[in-house]
C-alpha cells in the first residue's frame, strides 16, 4: 500500500515537473490556482482557477493543481484562518462563537459581516500564498532549464 502511495506521488511529482512552458507561464498558473483555492467557492475553484489562468496566459493544468490547497482535509483550519485574518484586517472581533442556536441566528442576521470577513481573509492570504507558491515554482523552473541547458 505504502509502494502505491509513493508511485502516486511520484507520478503526480513527475507531471507538475514535466509542464512545457517559461518559468514565469508556469509560475502564473500554479499562483492563479493556489489564489482561486483559497476562497470557499466549493466546486468552482477549479473552473475559476482555469478561466483566470486562460486570461492571464497562465498553465491550465498548475493552476487547476493549484486549487487544491483547499481539499477536504484543509477545508476547516484555512477558512477558519481566513476568517480570523479577515476580522484582523477588518479590525472586527475575531471571537466565534459555536453555540449551534446561536450561531444559526447570528449568521442570519450578520451573515454578510461573517461573509466580508471570510472574502477579506481569503484574498489576503490567498495573495500571499500565491506569491510565495509562484516564486517557488517560478525558481524550481529556471533551475531546471538551467540543469538542461549546460
Amino acid at each position: 500500500m505504502k509502494l502505491i502511495k509513493n508511485l502516486q506521488y511520484k507520478k503526480i511529482l513527475s507531471l507538475f515537473l514535466k509542464q512545457d512552458g517559461a518559468p514565469f507561464f508556469n509560475a502564473k498558473g500554479l499562483a492563479v490556482g493556489v489564489f482561486c483555492g483559497c476562497f470557499p467557492f466549493f466546486g468552482f475553484q477549479t473552473l475559476l482557477g482555469l478561466f483566470l489562468a486562460r486570461v492571464m496566459k497562465g498553465n491550465l493544468f498548475l493552476a487547476a493543481f493549484g486549487t487544491w490547497i483547499s481539499n477536504p482535509f484543509t477545508y476547516i483550519p484555512l477558512y477558519f484562518f481566513n476568517y480570523k485574518v479577515g476580522s484582523f484586517l477588518l479590525q472586527n472581533s475575531t471571537d466565534i462563537v459555536f453555540d449551534k442556536n446561536l450561531m444559526i441566528k447570528e449568521l442570519w442576521e450578520q451573515g454578510s459581516v461573517f461573509s466580508l470577513r471570510l472574502i477579506v481573509g481569503s484574498a489576503f492570504v490567498g495573495s500571499l500564498l500565491a506569491s510565495i507558491s509562484g516564486s517557488i515554482v517560478f525558481f524550481l523552473y529556471k533551475r531546471k532549464i538551467k540543469k538542461r541547458v549546460f
